[in-house]
């Protein structure tokens, strides 16, 4: 199984250090009509690492009570101790729920045999699919393309979010990918890039503005209409950055919560709010963004 297109990392939107389950069914309704292909919840623009044991499973249960069974649904669960992260791919099990993302383990910093053992033991325990989360840069370590070869021939580890931040290594995949295996752009700024060297998709979270325009994109270069996306994609590239000034998800849930689309853009520390500079910087995108949209 191939996936493709344009997937939302969603955030959880949080109101007095409580889940606002209002503005994330909102969300769920928003976006399940913008031409997404599915909804990941729980990964790092999801703010995972700061919920309860509790949250994480009521999350997922939220989620699919919400999306009603319209969009495919992928969950994060990830960890960097393998026998824990195989219980919480269990609970997970419990819902209709059709993969995991999941995470190198992180701090650790395995070796090539350790990250492949790691999700070897996670794909023998569950029928569930697996979407691998390769980023280097927040985890310590990085997944080669030896090991992701390797890991592809697992029956259901089906794909890869790619977010190594080497462009030579990412290019060498795509020129070369795995058979029947998913490469998603997870680096937002590489996603025509990666389309257009014949990746499948993304997992994008700067989607959560313009997520027409990315899914547009996606269409257009699937179509063979390289300059049509090219056009589109020059609308949304000056943005991405802003997205990520500060740490993620802190900027989207600034957009969010001035869009009206969620009533607070409250984080959990060790996030904060963004400055009041990239608010004044982030404002300025807001008449254009409602200008494309209507246009």
């Amino acid at each position: 199984m191939q996936l493709s297109g344009v997937w939302l990392p969603i955030i959880t939107p949080f109101k007095n250090d409580k889940i606002d389950f209002k503005s994330y069914k909102k969300l769920i309704e928003h976006y399940s009509e913008k031409g997404i292909t599915g909804f990941i919840p729980l990964g790092t623009t999801g703010e995972v690492p700061t919920l309860s044991d509790y949250e994480f499973e009521e999350m997922i249960e939220r989620t699919m009570d919400y999306n009603k069974k319209r969009l495919p649904v992928y969950v994060g669960v990830g960890g960097n101790y393998t026998a824990q992260v195989i219980k919480k791919v269990k609970i997970a099990e419990y819902y209709d729920i059709q993969g995991i993302l999941s995470v190198c383990p992180y701090y650790n910093k395995p070796g090539q045999d350790g990250i492949y053992s790691h999700f070897k033991a996670i794909a023998d325990e569950t029928k569930l699919n697996i979407v691998v989360y390769n980023i280097p840069y927040r985890t310590g370590a990085n997944i080669e393309n030896d090991t992701i070869y390797k890991m592809a021939e697992v029956k259901n580890i089906i794909g890869l979010k790619d977010c190594c931040g080497d462009i030579k290594q990412s290019m060498s995949l795509l020129m070369n990918p795995p058979k029947d295996f998913s490469i998603l752009s997870g680096e937002d700024l590489q996603f025509f890039l990666s389309l257009t060297m014949g990746g499948q998709g993304g997992i994008l979270a700067s989607a959560h503005l313009k997520t027409e325009q990315f899914v547009e994109v996606y269409q257009k270069i699937k179509a063979n209409d390289t300059a049509g996306a090219l056009q589109i994609w020059k609308q949304l590239y000056d943005i991405i950055p802003l997205l990520f000034k500060e740490p993620n998800p802190s900027p989207i849930k600034y957009y969010l919560s001035q869009t009206g689309l969620i009533d607070s853009d409250e984080v959990r520390l060790p996030l904060t709010t963004i400055s009041e500079q990239l608010k004044q910087k982030l404002d300025r995108y807001l008449p254009t963004i409602s200008q494309i949209r209507a246009s």
